[in-house]
């Protein structure tokens, strides 16, 4: 971590997380931080789903949850953003305070609930962004109180493929009561069906991807490998937030409801994603979140089966320039293990990691 980086990180430490955040997004806004450039080089470059990422790193949904700052985010070093998740109406979320940072562990706590400004703001800023360069894609989801979830994500798809280099179908949020109930064959089944439906009637064709949870068994994920094949997914997400509660120091702070992200989230959501590499086989396209703090764990993510890697809480902890970071690390790598794509890492450790319990 840069000194600047940890100045900021003091400063933002003495407000709550919510407030934090905010400010976050405000400096980006006007222009700051002002990260280094991350670099640009050949062997960086990942082709997935016919998207040419420039890197592999992407930011995680969740951060710039109204479409605010994409292009912000691109400039820190990121190889593409995730904005969202985006519902149908404007909703609150759940009640504060709904973010808790488990620092001894790196970790953040969190039951936003999909706290959002609605379809209408978010297709707004990213119709004033159209036609600009840079991967930028669309996270959405459910109304909490609504009476047609699947008809949620329908509107989403239709709403948002105009201007979204790629979908995400998130259902495996914790923090909206029921959610998660949308993994189980049945509902997954009807939910993909009229996703991929509604994406034939939009008037672009762009990628979608389903974004899974940690918490998931064998036979769980083997039912989605099974769906998502049959209804001709692009990609998987693996994954979001984490109801678990592995070994934490924050002692104080494990109790709180919500999902887990950082650190602790590493081990889990890679045993899932090497997994889920194992039932889909080699074509299906696969990101990896959780826990990737530093080149190290992306690449990590990449060995285990991921063609992306996103991350989101390892930059509360290590600053914005943490992706710039990342991406100079990926690429020394590179260099030392004379690679000519990042992409000769994949599956490297996908038997290891997919033997491992899911305990």
């Amino acid at each position: 971590m840069s000194a600047l980086d940890r100045i900021g990180q003091k400063l933002l430490f003495t407000l709550d997380p919510e407030t934090a955040h905010g400010l976050s997004i405000a400096a980006l806004r006007c222009g700051l931080p002002v990260a280094g450039r991350a670099p640009r080089d050949n062997r960086l470059k990942v082709s997935v789903c016919g998207i040419d990422f420039p890197n592999p790193l992407g930011m995680a949904a969740g951060y710039d949850k109204n479409a605010e700052v994409p292009d912000a985010l691109l400039g820190l070093g990121f190889g593409f953003a995730e904005v969202g998740t985006v519902t149908p109406l404007p909703q609150a979320g759940n009640p504060k305070p709904r973010i808790f940072r488990l620092t001894k562990d790196e970790a953040v706590i969190n039951r936003l609930g999909f706290n959002n400004e609605g379809h209408d703001t978010a297709e707004k800023r990213l119709a004033a962004r159209k036609g600009r360069a840079g991967v930028v894609g669309v996270n959405i989801g459910a109304n909490k109180d609504s009476a047609d979830r699947i008809g949620d994500y329908e509107r989403g798809v239709i709403r948002f493929a105009p201007y979204a280099t790629y979908l995400t179908i998130n259902i495996s949020s914790p923090n909206t009561p029921g959610l998660r109930n949308m993994q189980a064959r049945e509902q997954l089944g009807e939910l993909l069906l009229r996703v991929m439906a509604a994406r034939a009637r939009a008037s672009a064709k762009p990628p979608i991807f389903l974004k899974i949870a940690p918490d998931l068994v064998e036979a769980e994920l083997r039912d989605i490998a099974a769906e998502v094949a049959d209804k001709q997914i692009d990609g998987i997400i693996v994954s979001n937030t984490t109801i678990a509660r592995p070994a934490l120091r924050s002692a104080g702070l494990a109790s709180e409801t919500g999902g887990l992200s950082g650190k602790p989230l590493f081990e889990r959501s890679t045993i899932v994603l090497a997994k889920m590499r194992k039932l889909l086989g080699p074509d299906r396209a696969i990101i990896g979140v959780g826990g990737v703090d530093s080149a190290e764990t992306a690449v990590e993510k990449m060995r285990a089966g991921a063609d992306l890697v996103q991350l989101y809480t390892g930059m509360i902890y290590a600053g914005p320039s943490l992706p710039g970071r990342i991406v100079a690390g990926m690429l020394r790598f590179a260099e030392k293990e004379r690679l000519t794509s990042l992409r000769e890492l994949r599956d490297i450790s996908l038997d290891q990691w997919a033997s491992k319990p899911l305990s």
